[in-house]
């Protein structure tokens, strides 16, 4: 790896960092400025569904540079906002009619926030405050989606400037939650009355929504819901009249084998918040997709959203929306999601099941963790100050590998997984060449750490 001496002015997010620079994408593999490749295992941080060289998306961007590269939207759309919005809403169950764009995922959190409040002043509800999320959750990295987000690890440094009006409930995490006599069912009965009675302690007419993510992301490792959870936390947003919104910021856009993960789950939320594989890295973009009748409150009433950002609906990365989401949404993508996806899970069970320090082997579709524990028996994590993910992921990179290890698994301070989320592109012969690099690893590291 380069020295860091050699580079220039960067505020890396780790100071000191010793980064390779990256030099060419090739399908599913990222080469430095030395040669050396990368089998790209977590499209970095679940964006590049496309792999680092789609030639469509490529040559989408530059036809729209050459004709408009940007339009502020207090003035003008664009036609790649346009279609590209039409071509969400097709794709989109129930009546999820409108679409807000941003230039990623905290973007469109902080969006939801405030349009979930203001929807409720323009209802003449404005005593409504609160925001009920899940403890193990991640939103995004500003302010508003910190202080949403149960990450507690993200969210220390900055507790005394994060909102008060947010109150957590155990997130739907079946390895770490499920009692021992219950089922899922019961589990999600449970945890659907937890929410209840989080909503009767504030008071319902004071409680804008919940967030939740669908399928949890890089907090937890690939966590789904058990079976029919979210249909109860949707009758009971139903009968107080809570604003429903689904984060699928990583989990979406086929990710789980269908576009939208909430698809699985036989409800629609009244909100939901795309990014990463909305334009699979190739621009930022993200957005909030949002039902006909919450944009009707803002139509009928004062008939302005106050908010807004510089780029926005920003045509360059709208064209690569569009190109991005033709590909999705092509007859064979979303089934090859779906192949792929239970092939990679049965290798990660074939190579790691019988591994005496893997807990949970977990995921939808091309989105899979692996959870590392002590101990089997009782799930006990191995030590933070083992470092066992930042161990992972050093030497997944000197193998070639990039993958997503993250620590605090359990409860924010304890526990290791390593998030999987290749390109759609990949080929059953690199998903054999991905486990057997991890495998690899995973052995070595636990050699080191393992008396």
């Amino acid at each position: 790896m380069s020295d860091p001496a050699q580079h220039g002015h960067v505020f890396y997010r780790t100071t000191g960092a010793t980064l390779p620079t990256a030099a060419k994408g090739d399908g599913v593999y990222l080469v430095d400025t030395e040669g050396r490749r990368y089998l790209d295992a977590s499209g970095g941080a679940a964006v590049s569904c496309l792999g680092h060289s789609d030639a469509d998306v490529i040559a989408a961007i530059r036809k729209q540079t050459e004709r408009v590269s940007y339009a502020h939207t207090s003035f003008m759309t664009s036609e790649p906002a346009e279609a590209l919005a039409d071509m969400l809403v097709a794709a989109a169950p129930g009546e999820l009619n409108r679409v807000y764009f941003g230039s990623g995922g905290s973007e469109a959190a902080e969006t939801a926030l405030k349009m979930a409040r203001q929807y409720f002043v323009e209802r003449g509800e404005p005593d409504r405050r609160y925001f009920i999320a899940r403890r193990q959750s991640y939103h995004g990295n500003s302010l508003g989606a910190l202080g949403v987000g149960g990450n507690m690890a993200r969210r220390a440094p900055f507790a005394p400037i994060l909102a008060d009006n947010v109150r957590h409930v155990s997130p739907c995490f079946a390895y770490r939650g499920r009692r021992d006599d219950e089922s899922d069912g019961q589990m999600g009965e449970r945890l659907a009355q937890e929410f209840e009675a989080q909503l009767q302690e504030l008071g319902p007419e004071n409680v804008i929504a919940f967030l939740a993510e669908t399928v949890v992301g890089a907090t937890a490792g690939a966590v789904p819901p058990v079976p029919g959870y979210f249909k109860r936390i949707r009758e009971i947003c139903d009968r107080y009249g809570v604003v429903l919104i689904l984060d699928e910021v990583m989990c979406g856009m086929g990710r789980t084998g269908t576009l939208f993960a909430f698809e699985q789950e036989d409800i629609v939320p009244d909100m939901v918040l795309i990014a990463k594989g909305l334009a699979a890295g190739y621009q930022p973009i993200g957005a909030v997709m949002v039902t006909e009748a919450i944009h009707d409150a803002f139509r009928q009433g004062s008939g302005a959203f106050q908010h807004g950002h510089t780029y926005m609906g920003h045509p360059v990365a709208c064209a690569a929306g569009l190109a991005t989401q033709r590909r999705l949404q092509s007859p064979d993508m979303l089934p090859r999601v779906r192949q792929l996806g239970a092939y990679l899970d049965d290798r990660l069970h074939d190579r790691f099941g019988n591994q005496p320090h893997i807990g949970d082997i977990r995921g939808r579709g091309l989105f899979r963790a692996i959870e590392f524990v002590a101990d089997k028996a009782t799930k006990s994590p191995f030590a933070p100050a083992v470092k066992l993910h930042h161990r992972l992921k050093v030497r997944a990179m000197e193998s070639g590998l990039i993958c997503y290890p993250n620590g605090g698994t359990v409860d924010g301070v304890r526990g290791d997984h390593v998030l999987l989320a290749p390109a759609f592109i990949i080929s059953e012969d690199q998903i054999d060449e991905l486990v057997d690099t991890l495998g690899r690893v995973v052995d070595r590291v636990l050699d080191e750490v393992v008396a």
